[in-house]
């Protein structure tokens, strides 16, 4: 769930920054992200648990790096 909520906030985001902001940290393959969000949400059947597993454990710690970055960078 926390997934889904992760990728409902970079959409949200994305959308009141008219996708200015998220294209300033490539870092993150925002597409993705949001689109794991649509999987989680709407393909549930189709979700392969060692995908979840490698995205919290390899992408999840890089994403939040960003977050404080972007929240830094805001402020």
């Amino acid at each position: 769930m926390q997934l889904i909520v992760i990728g409902e906030a970079i959409k949200k985001l994305d959308k009141i920054t008219d996708g200015s902001l998220l294209s300033d940290y490539p870092e993150v393959d925002w597409r993705k992200a949001k689109g794991m969000r649509d999987i989680l949400t709407h393909h549930y059947a189709d979700i392969d648990p060692n995908a979840v597993f490698y995205t919290c454990r390899n992408k999840i710690p890089a994403l939040s790096e960003t977050i404080r970055q972007i929240i830094s960078d805001v402020s």
